[in-house]
């Protein structure tokens, strides 16, 4: 049985606490975001290098594997949009199908340790772009494809909780 896509608006987590890692982005400060970056990077490797890390829990979620490729990915879209936001007035960032992405670089497949490598690459890369953000520079705009207004400083928050949240998942005791 195929993945749902997440069609959530995830945007909510710059406002609250997400109940099902505990992300709070109210309590996270933009210069705090590589360091966090960095940390949650860290934790990816020994996740990926588990022996079921090919392996869903169930018919609707995806293996850890999956889970890594999706999170390298993100750090990936994430520089990107923050380049954007740098470079243009207001940009509209292009629309990321992550489900697609899925299902089109075959997350499952991959080299786990391969994946491993450049989630940290990549982590490591938004994690510099974000620490070079100048304080004159935080409340640049960006628009999401669906119309979600940014600032670099609340992209910031909201990049944060995707890789948090996905560790937590991965983390989280199979039934």
């Amino acid at each position: 049985m195929p993945i749902e896509p997440d069609t959530k608006n995830w945007t909510w987590v710059l406002e609250d606490r997400c109940p099902e890692c505990g992300f709070d982005g109210r309590t996270v400060t933009f210069d705090e975001v590589p360091g966090l970056v960095r940390a949650n990077a860290a934790a990816w490797p020994a996740e990926l290098a588990r022996d079921d890390v090919r392996e869903r829990p169930d018919d609707a979620t995806w293996s850890p594997l999956e889970y890594g490729a999706h999170v390298r990915d993100v750090h990936r879209v994430m520089a990107g949009r923050l380049e954007l936001m740098l470079a243009e007035d207001a940009p509209r960032f292009p629309n990321w199908d992550q489900d697609a992405t899925a299902v089109e670089d075959r997350y499952g497949e991959q080299d786990s340790a391969v994946v491993a490598e450049e989630l940290l690459a990549a982590a490591d890369r938004t994690a510099a772009a974000f620490a070079a953000v100048r304080d004159d520079q935080v409340d640049r705009p960006g628009l999401r494809s669906d119309g979600s207004a940014f600032t670099v400083e609340s992209l910031a928050r909201y990049y944060l909780h995707d890789p948090v949240h996905h560790l937590a998942d991965v983390r989280r005791p199979r039934a």
